[in-house]
């Protein structure tokens, strides 16, 4: 029988917008009927900057433009730094235990851009691409995976088939567990304290970075002079710090960031989150794949998450696009023997960038004067070789490791 659709895309946030985009925009799945199932598209943003910023690698940024969504974003709203300063609890941000990179080092202009997710999401929507998908403003109710389709049944009540479904709802996604796909992973005993703060000094396009006891805490420079806070530490300070008085908090993320921007206002509202990891036992199995934290969720002390999930899209898109150009039936697509070489490619990867930055979180979040000398004794030497200094840059912009011809 005939799908309604080839691919029903479960989840339009940036990462399933993204695919769907990618999808629509490869001349070998033009042709194909494409569907985001989403029951709260975006609106045009307007207002205040929201809450939720990421950090867009130089690999993310590829992606972005290849769909002709990147130029769609407000140029307000983009913020391009050129540095990036990491020190421990017990030194200083220019002193010997600190780390320092900066665009002058690579061939690149910056190191990357904030930008707020809405508007990265409303791009995605408003690309040429993404006009050619079928937009199904529903939630998922349920799903089976057939012999020779996908089943799946909306909210409002309504069933639709697939060739192919692909899950990206979030690390909660209700598709990987209705496929029943397994996690693995632990909750942090650590929340994300988020707000934008003003500051007496200019972030001068730096992205600031200091690691203390219970957790780093991040400056991200925001396109109109204020920066976006995120500040991993203790369930309980974190609940102190969104109900204190707002003063009271300033100081202390002054305090926090040893006063490397001089006098902190708080500038926007504050919340917290919980953080977890956690890491899908499979990416797939016939008539299904995995993306962005439906996937794989990790902890955003590197700000990599909405990057490691570009990258899926990317990864996948190649390797569907691969099987057709060979003379394959659309139908192939969904075979697991497909799928499967997206799920190598893209797991390996992300188990590299998992178990990195879960361990530099362990490392970094102790109290022992031990672990602290050899800290800022590693600190150092990344900074003094420039050949280490490469991999984690590479790392971060997301220009080294198997990437996806769309990301080179």
């Amino acid at each position: 029988m005939r799908p309604d659709f080839h691919i029903i895309i479960v989840g339009g946030g940036m990462v399933g917008a993204c695919v769907a985009a990618l999808a629509a925009a490869n001349p070998q799945l033009a042709e194909l009927r494409i569907a985001v199932l989403e029951a709260n598209p975006p609106s045009p943003p307007a207002g205040d900057l929201d809450l939720r910023v990421s950090a867009v690698s130089r690999a993310s940024q590829r992606i972005l433009t290849a769909v002709g969504a990147w130029p769609l974003v407000s140029p307000q709203s983009l913020s391009p730094y050129e540095e990036m300063i990491v020190w421990d609890t017990a030194g200083k941000p220019r002193g010997a235990g600190a780390l320092h990179f900066s665009a002058n080092a690579t061939s690149e202009p910056n190191l990357g851009h904030i930008v707020e997710n809405r508007q990265l999401q409303w791009a995605l929507y408003e690309c040429a691409a993404f006009r050619r998908v079928t937009l199904l403003r529903a939630e998922l109710a349920g799903m089976t995976l057939e012999r020779d389709r996908a089943v799946v049944s909306l909210g409002d009540g309504r069933t639709l088939s697939a060739t192919l479904v692909i899950g990206s709802d979030g690390a909660a996604s209700l598709s990987r567990k209705l496929a029943g796909i397994e996690t693995a992973g632990w909750d942090y005993d650590q929340r994300a304290f988020v707000t934008h703060v003003r500051t007496e000094h200019s972030h001068a396009r730096t992205a600031w970075q200091r690691f203390l006891a219970d957790g780093p805490i991040a400056f991200l420079p925001l396109a109109d002079g204020r920066s976006s806070i995120v500040w991993t530490t203790r369930p309980a300070h974190a609940e102190h710090l969104v109900s204190c008085p707002p003063e009271e908090a300033a100081s202390e993320i002054e305090s926090a960031i040893d006063g490397a921007l001089g006098k902190v206002e708080i500038a926007a509202k504050r919340v917290h989150f919980p953080l977890r990891l956690t890491h899908a036992r499979q990416y797939c199995k016939e008539r299904f794949a995995l993306v962005g934290d439906a996937a794989h969720a990790i902890h955003p002390l590197a700000g990599q998450g909405v990057n490691l999930g570009f990258l899926d899209c990317a990864a996948l898109v190649e390797v569907l696009a691969q099987e057709i150009a060979k003379g394959s039936d659309p139908a192939a697509l969904a075979e697991l023997r497909v799928l499967r070489r997206y799920e190598r490619w893209r797991k390996s990867e992300n188990l590299i960038a998992l178990g990195l930055v879960d361990g530099l979180n362990r490392l970094f979040s102790t109290s022992d004067e031990m672990i602290g000398w050899i800290r800022r004794t590693g600190l150092g030497l990344v900074d003094g070789s420039a050949l280490a200094k490469r991999f984690f840059m590479g790392r971060a912009m997301g220009t080294s490791g198997e990437l996806p011809e769309i990301a080179r």
